[in-house]
């Protein structure tokens, strides 16, 4: 289901803290009015999602050259690399395969490759 990838790459769908209810996700609530997006302090949830009414920032034409995913995807930590290599794996092979190999992960992120 592509409502539980993140707007920046990372997997809802198996990360302890959305499985254990501490956490919402990124998108889920805002179609069915029960989270308004016009409250949301991701800028990241915010471009993609309302303004641009993309699944994804994968989906974005200016992937290469946002200001806000150049910022986030810089900082030091794996994880953040990790929603990177995700976003790149669906613009290349699409939704269906990273579903594909997301369901096995044990979190937000994990392996991807070529089966």
């Amino acid at each position: 289901m592509v409502a539980k990838i993140g707007c920046c790459g990372a997997y809802c769908g198996t990360c302890k803290a959305y499985t254990g209810k501490t956490c919402k996700g990124c998108k889920l609530g805002y179609g069915d009015g029960g989270r308004n997006i016009d409250l949301a302090k991701c800028k990241i949830k915010v471009c993609c999602f309302r303004d641009r009414k993309l699944e994804t920032c994968a989906d974005c034409p200016d992937f290469e050259v946002c200001p806000t995913l150049v910022e986030f995807y810089g900082h030091d930590s794996y994880k953040y690399k990790k929603y990177r290599e995700a976003a790149e794996f669906i613009r290349a092979n699409g939704y269906e395969e990273f579903l594909n190999q997301a369901d096995k992960w044990k979190g937000a992120y994990g392996k991807l490759g070529k089966e």
